[in-house]
């Protein structure tokens, strides 16, 4: 054991496809002992290279340490990769991208197989792991014991913020995020869509569609707030009606433009059914009520 190895926890990854050759790459420049293994073996085989300890199957791997990590494709390859393993005693750290009712069913399977479970949403893509200056981090839930445990561990490759007890709240958050980001992609490519035909250079419409998406995103925290005491009035500067009756002006800009408004339509509609609701004095917020079935 060199001196960098000294003390450091030893970790088992299983799973190299980008992410995790990413996060194993992170361990071993930092000087943990590592086992790593692959269904394609080629992939473990270039970090034999660079120091780790490359194992034959899952089942040697996960027996080589006590702190699993798991990267997989996704929740049926985990059950199948970790099948035949003996999972007594260890912990495993999921980091396969799941739902939040996989990962909680994938918490009790491990409990009865004798493990200790946390699940993890990685925020966070391959080139910003081992960056801490590219503020990527990972969520983690599941037992906040496990947690501190190997927070020392965890935090080598990316950050960690750690979100609840219930094994199923870290891929809610992950997804959560995502989808509000998706939902942000979505309006920038009919902002886009909108100057496609024009003598407009998409490079000039950039950095004022950037500053003002940064301008906008605050209100969230309003949105927070009117979800936590349920008063959706309070502090508004734009009520709903008043936006209802600017969205045909949105819906005829579209048309004369020649973009669909298939990314817009969908939102316009449920602030219409908000307002028919007698939300007319609201934000945004009722439209929430609205999706949640």
């Amino acid at each position: 054991m060199t001196p960098n190895t000294v003390g450091k926890t030893p970790v088992t990854m299983l799973g190299l496809g980008a992410m995790g050759t990413a996060l194993a790459r992170a361990w071993l420049a930092a000087g943990h002992p590592l086992t790593v293994w692959n269904r394609t073996p080629a992939r473990a085989a270039v970090l034999a290279d660079e120091g780790a300890r490359v194992a034959d199957n899952g089942a040697e791997a996960v027996a080589a340490n006590p702190l699993i990590v798991v990267c997989l494709l996704d929740d049926t390859s985990v059950g199948e990769v970790l099948a035949d393993t003996d999972l007594a005693d260890k912990d495993v750290v999921n980091l396969t991208t799941s739902t939040p009712a996989q990962a909680r069913a994938r918490a009790e399977w491990a409990r009865e197989r004798g493990a200790r479970y946390l699940d993890g949403g990685i925020m966070a893509v391959p080139p910003m792991i081992g960056l801490p200056e590219a503020g990527g981090y990972v969520f983690y839930s599941g037992s906040r014991e496990l947690f501190e445990r190997h927070q020392e561990t965890l935090v080598v490759p990316v950050g960690t913020v750690y979100v609840g007890k219930d094994a199923g709240f870290a891929a809610l958050h992950d997804v959560a995020l995502l989808s509000a980001m998706y939902g942000m992609f979505a309006g920038a490519a009919h902002a886009f869509a909108l100057i496609r035909k024009e003598d407009i250079d998409p490079a000039s419409l950039a950095p004022l569609l950037a500053d003002w998406l940064v301008a906008m995103a605050p209100a969230v925290h309003q949105t927070a707030d009117h979800l936590r005491n349920g008063d959706y009035t309070k502090g508004v500067a734009s009520n709903l009606a008043m936006q209802v009756a600017g969205t045909p002006t949105f819906l005829k800009t579209a048309e004369e433009q020649g973009v669909s408004p298939q990314l817009l339509s969908p939102y316009f509609e449920l602030m219409r059914r908000r307002l028919a609701e007698g939300g007319g004095e609201e934000d945004l917020t009722g439209v929430i009520d609205l999706l949640v079935h």
